[in-house]
């Protein structure tokens, strides 16, 4: 009998994703300081704050691209510091990524995008390909798109097909990097409404890097809000709108003022320029 790829694990556990005191630096830099998330299998988990405070980096911790610097990141049951090349490229079969701007192949169609990784990773014969590529752009509403090219999708339409792309093999888990941005109103709504409906509709677990307020806190159960590479508030979209965090509510409402200061730390303007000591 061949033996599993993973071990599973017990079929009690809640939780598809686990970052228990993950610490991460660049060299000497610090970006994440003992992060502790959990991800139940199910849901969809917002992971929010401002630019530059690790939430992408979460993102490739858990699809492998970067390795913690401490603690331990957990993907159905399989701890991936240590995890040899081919089982982790065998785990990322189980995810599907949504790029900030899609990341199309240009010289490919619409349809082609979708089939790359069916082609890829199964051995399927051409037939169950087209079908299945057909299903999937119905899914996000372009299957009359199949034939185009890139270049000739509006920016939304380019983001549901990459939504398609990444729904492709059916994943487990599915991560989404800033999909709302540069997207109108309309676009932004239906691609929020899809993130919901995919993950439901596939019984998968889905997590959303953004800094989108508004969209993400209308479709997700949960929300981590992190600052300086440290969890600042957790909790559902209701109390997270009830925080009366000052920092949590900066954010929230796009306050000026707050916690979060307009000027980086420097030294004094007139001693900067050498006007100290002048009269």
């Amino acid at each position: 009998m061949r033996a599993l790829l993973f071990p599973r694990p017990a079929l009690s556990s809640s939780d598809l994703v686990e970052l228990r005191d993950v610490t991460f630096a660049y060299d000497t830099r610090p970006i994440l300081s003992g992060i502790r998330m959990r991800f139940p299998r199910g849901k969809v988990v917002a992971i929010m704050g401002g630019s530059g405070c690790g939430k992408t980096t979460v993102l490739r911790l858990i699809g492998g691209q970067l390795r913690a610097t401490a603690g331990s990141v957990i993907v159905d049951g399989v701890a991936l510091e240590g995890l040899p090349g081919d089982r982790l490229y065998a785990l990322r079969r189980r995810m599907g990524m949504l790029f900030q701007f899609g990341a199309l192949f240009t010289d490919l169609s619409v349809f082609e995008n979708v089939a790359f990784p069916m082609r890829e990773h199964l051995d399927l014969p051409e037939s169950a390909i087209r079908d299945l590529v057909l299903l999937k752009l119905e899914a996000v509403g372009l299957r009359g798109s199949a034939a185009l090219m890139p270049s000739q999708l509006s920016g939304g339409m380019a983001r549901r097909v990459a939504l398609a792309r990444a729904i492709a093999l059916d994943p487990q888990l599915m991560m989404y990097d800033e999909p709302f941005t540069g997207l109108d109103p309309i676009s932004l709504g239906v691609i929020a409404q899809l993130i919901r409906r995919l993950n439901d509709a596939l019984g998968a677990t889905s997590i959303v890097v953004t800094h989108d307020v508004g969209a993400s806190l209308g479709i997700v159960d949960h929300v981590y809000i992190t600052a300086a590479g440290r969890i600042v508030a957790e909790g559902t979209p209701a109390e997270i709108r009830a925080s009366g965090d000052p920092l949590v509510r900066q954010f929230i409402h796009g306050e000026v003022d707050g916690p979060v200061g307009f000027h980086q730390p420097a030294p004094p303007l007139a001693a900067q320029f050498g006007f100290g000591g002048r009269a």
